[in-house]
Parts: C-alpha cells; structure tokens; sequence
C-alpha cells in the first residue's frame, strides 16, 4: 500500500511537539520531504528505477526520458524480434569505422555506448532511423513533488502520496527531522538531533543497498561481466 505524504509528515510533527504547525510550518516539512526525495536518489538512484519503451531520435545519439537522472540499461529492441542489445565500446568503433555515427539509420538496435559523465546521454549502433526504432531503457527517474498545502494549515491539509518506494518512508522522516532541526541548530541539542538524524538517514541507504545485493538474483561465474560480480561480492561481504 502506498504511504502517505500526510502520515510521514504527521510522525514528524509529532516528534517535533508541533502538531499545530506553528514553529515549522507544514508547507516547510513539505518542501523538506520532496528535497528527501531527491536527496535519496542522489545515493540510490535505483531507488526510483523504471523499465519503459523508448522511442529513439534519429540517429547514434540519444537521451533518457526528460523525467530521467541517470541511464542504468538498453535492455533490448521494443519492436520486432526484439534482438537484445549489448554495451560495448565506443573507442573500438571510433578506430575501426571513424564514419559510423553518419550510417543509414535502422530499426533494429545491435550495440549502445555510455559514458558514466555524462549519465543522460547514450549512443546507438547502427543509427536509429527516424521512425520506428524503439527501445527498453533502465534508468533512474526523478520523483514527483507532494504539492505544499495552503499556508496556516496544519499536517491534516497534505495531501497525496510520496513517490519514493515505501521501504524509504522511515528513511524520509529522518530527513525531514534533520532539516527541521538544524533550522533551530541555535538551541542546546538541536545541532546534535539534527547530526543524529542525518546519520540515520544515510546509513540506512548503506544497510539497504547491502540487504538488495544480498537476496539480489546473481551470477558471480558470468564471463562477460567479471567487474560487475566483483562488486556484488564485495558489498555483500562489507
């Protein structure tokens, strides 16, 4: 079941001892909510990950969706056989075909490129024609904001649900607590209070990422990816 904005923000409330909303407006534990929201993909950009069809543009270059932050896979062609298409390296058809970004566009997707600098942007090989030449895209998406109520109102006037996955509705409140407090950091505590729920906060994105690898499907023998099971090996043993 979803988690509701309203009941994130009436624990927060209630730790705070303002329930009437009088030292920290509710519109502001809002804003603190949606700046934890993506605060959180920042760290886990998989927190808000989505497998959706994209249409391509014409040509070797692309973009993720305007809703994305980062690409994390080109899964396969959405249409047709639907070939799977593989990443490789952009240097080697660089020095074996110079002229490969100026091909006759296709349909059907053999290879993609990616540069981790620049996490929005991705190449195709052959070109994708102008029309027709679809694909599976992975990538991290950016939440959507929960609308800050009208101001003097209290918790009871918010509104809808958060965006991120519900295991991170803990993981909010301590981000909302955290800047909730250092905005009183001036009081005896508050700067330790707000530290402490900082700390909370990221370490659980650390717990969570290990307790994902730990269950996560795997195959540690893979040849084709050795650095990828490296990794999962490491987390899964810090």
């Amino acid at each position: 079941m979803p988690i509701t904005a309203q009941s994130i923000i009436r624990r927060c409330v209630e730790t705070l001892q303002d329930t009437t909303s009088i030292r920290w407006p509710v519109a502001e534990l809002v804003r603190y909510l949606n700046d934890g929201q993506r605060e959180i993909i920042v760290h886990r950009p998989d927190a808000m990950v989505t497998n959706a069809a994209h249409a391509l543009a014409a040509g070797s270059r692309q973009s993720i969706p305007v809703n994305g932050t980062k690409l994390i896979d080109v899964v396969r062609n959405s249409a047709g056989n639907r070939r799977a298409i593989r990443l490789c390296s952009r240097e080697i058809l660089d020095a074996q075909s110079p002229g490969w970004h100026n091909l006759t566009g296709v349909t059907e997707i053999v290879h993609f490129m990616f540069d981790p600098r620049d996490p929005k942007t991705f190449y195709v090989y052959p070109p994708a024609a102008a029309a027709n030449a679809s694909v599976d895209l992975v990538y991290s998406a950016l939440p959507t904001d929960v609308t800050e109520p009208a101001a003097g109102t209290d918790y009871t006037a918010v509104a809808g649900n958060i965006s991120s996955p519900d295991i991170y509705g803990n993981v909010l409140q301590d981000y909302i607590l955290y800047r909730a407090y250092m905005k009183d950091s001036d009081y005896a505590g508050n700067a330790q209070r707000a530290m402490a729920h900082y700390t909370a906060f990221a370490n659980a994105l650390g717990i969570e990422i290990k307790g994902t690898v730990t269950v996560a499907p795997s195959s540690p023998g893979n040849p084709n990816r050795p650095a990828a099971a490296a990794a999962v090996n490491a987390a899964a043993q810090s």
